[in-house]
């Protein structure tokens, strides 16, 4: 015999296919985008207690709001430099108007969106430059579509495209199937869920003023004492919204992602991405 017989040798998946691979002018956006994102939420703990960044404490956030126009920047990249098509523009638009209309369900109710479930699965299956402007794309459709326009707009986009862009650098894309995809989209999802929490209350916390001493950020403290705030402010406010997100979340990976991650899977193999398209002289 000169080989195994082919219904006995172990089947590989296929390389799963990118809507959107990155490319070094992406790269290099993202990369820029984010280190302003670090600063413009992390800029409490960041910047001295004397500095003029404290002293103008209360305009931060429409000097931050800046950050809608890297946004903007880095999906006009991300697009321009992969040739994205009309499929993969149709199948951002389906999940993108999909994912607004999950946000408002549960409105009211603690930690009901079943939009971070589908954010998850959306960026594993179609990889992190998808996934990082689907979630932007997402967060400002759902933002017009319930009429939460503002100054924090812009951070819900950076971390949500975060938060979709994360599922898509989770390792084994090609080969990991079975239960254990979405354990780990689960477990993902689960942190995930409270870091985008904490990152909005990093956003949202430094402009509290002094109407709650105990919790509000004091521009003139030291970072060990405003940490000690925030996290005061964390428990206080949302620590069981971040809860009630990060356990809907686990509960619909667990029980509907391996439908979904089908569902997905074969949509990007019919919509065959990668493939060019040729036109034949009739």
């Amino acid at each position: 015999m000169t080989g195994r017989p082919e219904a006995t040798r172990a089947r590989v998946p296929d390389r799963q296919a990118r809507a959107i691979r990155l490319g070094p002018r992406s790269v290099a956006a993202l990369v820029l985008v984010s280190a302003v994102g670090v600063v413009a939420f992390g800029w409490p703990f960041l910047a001295p207690p004397a500095s003029a960044v404290n002293a103008h404490a209360q305009d931060a956030p429409w000097l931050f709001a800046g950050l809608l126009v890297l946004l903007v920047a880095v999906v006009a990249a991300a697009v321009s430099e992969s040739g994205l098509g009309a499929k993969a523009v149709a199948m951002l638009g389906v999940l993108a108007a999909t994912g607004a209309a999950l946000r408002p369900v549960g409105a009211g109710t603690a930690g009901i969106e079943p939009m971070f479930f589908l954010m998850v699965l959306s960026g594993r299956v179609l990889g992190p430059g998808f996934g990082f402007v689907l979630g932007a794309v997402t967060m400002f459709a759902s933002a017009l579509l319930t009429g939460g326009v503002g100054p924090w707009m812009p951070f819900q986009m950076l971390s949500m495209g975060w938060f979709t862009m994360g599922a898509g650098l989770l390792p084994g894309g090609d080969r990991l199937r079975g239960r254990a995809e979405p354990a780990l989209l689960a477990a993902y999802g689960f942190v995930a869920a409270f870091a985008y929490g904490t990152a909005m209350n990093m956003a949202g916390w430094p402009f509290l003023g002094r109407l709650a001493s105990r919790i509000a950020f004091d521009p003139g403290a030291a970072v060990p004492e405003n940490l000690a705030r925030f996290v005061a402010y964390c428990a206080a406010t949302s620590l069981g919204w971040d809860l009630g997100r990060a356990l809907v979340t686990v509960a619909l990976t667990l029980t509907l992602g391996p439908a979904v991650l089908r569902a997905l899977r074969r949509a990007t193999r019919r919509a065959a991405f990668e493939t060019p398209v040729t036109f034949e002289d009739g």
